[in-house]
């Protein structure tokens, strides 16, 4: 038995063999990033016929994938802002987690979108021919330039390690990378807005697609990703908690996050419900009532909205969070929260396909009869996004047992929360 430090306040006993849960947890996502690697080969030597993907449906699992990942990583420049640039202080315990999680999500965007361009060789090409009337181009820049920014708070968490205490002047570099993070939340803030807004105003220049064309969809992807990616934070360090029998953060600043997190969900509804009434009920624009109609009668498209989106990424969450006793239950806690993060996956997907499988009205084939165009996941699609999702798990597994990703927490007593 070897004495292992857990924070600076205490020292416990822990033994260096790894359970036989944690290590069977290891090798199950190993097979998941091997079964996403066979994908990836299978993508690169035969290119994009492999997938399900089409003329008609060009983004699918992968794009919803990619954005999914991006805005439940929107917790890093949320809390970023907070801390150091509002300096509210008290949500700094969860600075850190924010920002790994943030870097996480944005690799495994990166990994999807390299094999969705069908050509990952030439990803460089929007650095070098500029195309400035494209969204696409705008947000293939705030990418990487807020990758960049992310790779950057994430090395002072990185060097601040014990891979590193042997080289005590790598610490010092971390610390000094550090001072730097209130310029670093500002460029990390501007990016993230301008990259979130962007990814929603892809679909809503897209006039030609009546149920797309909105322009409430830039600030919709910018509320949901606030309230997907704060979520996600407070769930995966609630998860942690209790996994490792440590106190990461307060209760006063667990509920205090959980009610930020329904005020901003409210705020998304609110706006999601106008916009709704807007398109669909008081008004009967033919192209969006026609696209409206053909969704309804041969897709879930509808009854995903109303029943995840709504009512079990919505309604239930929000009262969960805004209701004190509701809050304080950690199990009801990390349902809604849950939740939450589900419905940003599921309203991802059903943007990306909902203006897709209902082509437009001069679309070829619509005066043959065409409803809808069909889109179906291929296997080798399957597969690769059970690599990225193995990838991000692992690496929030490993940071969090290798990192100081929470370096104030505390062995809980027994009688603790």
């Amino acid at each position: 038995m070897a004495a292992t430090q857990i924070s600076p306040q205490l020292t416990v006993k822990q033994s260096h063999r790894p359970s036989l849960t944690y290590s069977l947890w290891i090798i199950s996502l190993g097979a998941m990033i091997l079964i996403g690697l066979f994908g990836t080969f299978r993508v690169i030597l035969n290119g994009l016929q492999v997938t399900g993907l089409n003329d008609r449906v060009p983004w699918g699992l992968w794009i919803t994938q990619d954005l999914s990942s991006i805005g439940l990583g929107a917790g890093a420049f949320t809390f970023s802002a907070i801390v150091y640039l509002f300096r509210v202080k008290r949500f700094e315990p969860l600075a850190r987690i924010a920002v790994f999680v943030g870097f996480i999500g944005y690799t495994s965007a990166m990994i999807a979108l390299a094999l969705d361009i069908g050509r990952p060789d030439r990803f460089w090409h929007p650095l070098v021919y500029w195309n400035v009337h494209s969204v696409l181009w705008e947000i293939t820049w705030c990418v990487i330039l807020y990758s960049t920014v992310l790779a950057l708070e994430f090395v002072p968490i990185l060097f601040d390690s014990r891979l590193f205490r042997r080289w005590p002047w790598v610490s010092r570099m971390g610390h000094i990378l550090h001072k730097a993070a209130p310029v670093m939340a500002a460029f990390g803030v501007a990016l993230s807005m301008l990259h979130q807004s962007s990814l929603g105003a892809t679909y809503g220049v897209l006039s030609g697609r009546a149920i797309w064309f909105k322009p409430s969809m830039p600030v919709m992807f910018i509320l949901s990703a606030i309230a997907g990616g704060v979520s996600l934070t407070l769930l995966v360090t609630i998860i942690t908690s209790k996994l490792t029998h440590r106190q990461l953060i307060s209760n006063d600043l667990k509920y205090e996050v959980a009610r930020f997190a329904g005020f901003t969900l409210l705020a998304y509804m609110y706006l999601k419900l106008w916009d709704w009434a807007a398109t669909s009920y008081y008004s009967h624009a033919p192209g969006t009532a026609s696209a409206l109609a053909r969704l309804q009668a041969t897709t879930p498209y509808t009854q995903t909205f109303w029943w995840i989106e709504i009512v079990l990424g919505g309604v239930v969450p929000a009262v969960i969070l805004l209701y004190p006793p509701l809050r304080r239950n950690d199990r009801v806690l990390m349902v809604a929260l849950g939740l939450i993060v589900a419905a940003v996956v599921i309203n991802r997907w059903n943007v990306t396909l909902s203006g897709l499988v209902v082509p437009p009205d001069w679309s070829p084939g619509i005066l043959g009869g065409l409803v809808t165009a069909s889109y179906i996941p291929s296997l080798t699609e399957v597969a690769v996004s059970i690599g990225i999702l193995g990838y991000g798990l692992l690496a929030f597994t490993l940071g969090v047992k290798y990192l100081p990703i929470y370096p104030h927490g505390q062995v809980k007593s027994e009688t603790g929360d």
